[in-house]
């Protein structure tokens, strides 16, 4: 009897405890709020690079006002795989969100080339109109053409002409100069359309190419120009802004349906909070990169509108070639 007692009281000392434990956990978890969607953001530049301080922003202010119900966890570095990779997972809903160039978008939405375009833009303001205005709008709306939501655009900055033995003032300058572009087709037959050679060299290797004399010069935005050392080589920076290449926050649609029409207000909401933060990083990091060279020697070269025109003027085939049909979206897009 009392052998079955014992076993009686133990037992009932044993539940109690695993009740005691559960209430615990569930009393923790409620604590601690357990989200209730844990979402994958996948970003190929550094932790402390302007559009990944915007990405981490971006996870901030959802879970903060979503009340922790949905956290997005921020992978940078291409960790997740290179843009072209994750933007094949986002299709299937193998990642939630992802910051991404244009012009890996214009591979899979043709007319996202129309964004790519060299001398497109007058300046940084005339960009941000298009983009904050009815076009913008309508090309965030594209990207459902590849089951993606467009949430807001993120700033890269504009990508200006260097070099090193002359400067570059007119577009007569740059004729028969030899000039590094990236692999692209496109960068390639601007710098032919000016008149110069364009040599393709993997970004890495620049230095050297400029060391070697192998190119006359080169071309890049503020930031990467000071922080691979072009600057020591060639001191001769000039602000054409050929290239103004936005970039853009997007959801996978698969996600996006998930989730309820609240959530994609504050999701929204907080996409557009996190690119007026990257913009202010990025101007930020812009300003002092151009302090830095010009403090180390660098001669900036302005051009004015009219010659900012004379090198537009000269991109008439590289438009016909690459967005011929979409040139009543390009006059919009310079007119506006």
């Amino acid at each position: 009897m009392k052998k079955r007692w014992f076993i009686i009281s133990f037992a009932l000392f044993a539940v109690s405890v695993i009740l005691a434990v559960v209430s615990i956990i569930y009393s923790k978890r409620k604590t601690e709020n357990v989200p209730e969607f844990v979402f994958l953001y996948a970003d190929n530049q550094s932790e402390n690079y302007p559009t990944t301080l915007g990405d981490i922003q971006f996870a901030e202010l959802v879970y903060k006002k979503t009340g922790g119900r949905i956290k997005i966890d921020v992978k940078c570095g291409a960790e997740l795989g290179s843009e072209a990779e994750v933007i094949n997972q986002m299709k299937f809903g193998g990642i939630a969100f992802a910051r991404v160039s244009c012009t890996q978008l214009a591979e899979r939405i043709p007319e996202m080339n129309v964004l790519n375009l060299p001398y497109l833009y007058d300046d940084s303001e005339h960009m941000w109109r298009v983009l904050e205005g009815e076009i913008g709008e309508d090309f965030l709306d594209k990207t459902g053409d590849y089951d993606l939501v467009g949430l807001s655009w993120y700033d890269a900055g504009a990508r200006n002409f260097y070099s090193t033995e002359k400067p570059i003032t007119c577009v007569e300058d740059i004729a028969g100069m030899n000039i590094r572009v990236q692999e692209s087709a496109m960068m390639a037959d601007m710098v032919s359309a000016l008149g110069a050679n364009p040599v393709e060299v993997v970004f890495s290797d620049v230095y050297s190419a400029l060391e070697k004399g192998t190119v006359d010069g080169a071309e890049n935005n503020w930031p990467s120009y000071v922080s691979m050392n072009h600057n020591k080589l060639a001191k001769y920076y000039t602000e054409d802004e050929h290239m103004r290449v936005p970039e853009m926050q997007v959801c996978s649609e698969v996600i996006w349906n998930m989730l309820d029409e609240s959530d994609k207000k504050i999701i929204k909401e907080c996409a557009k909070e996190s690119a007026d933060y990257e913009r202010r990083v990025w101007n930020d990091r812009e300003r002092k990169s151009k302090e830095n060279a010009v403090n180390d020697g660098t001669e900036v070269i302005e051009l004015t509108q009219e010659e900012k025109k004379k090198f537009r003027d000269a991109m008439s085939g590289v438009y016909e070639k690459y967005c011929g049909e979409y040139m009543d979206t390009i006059k919009k897009i310079i007119e506006y």
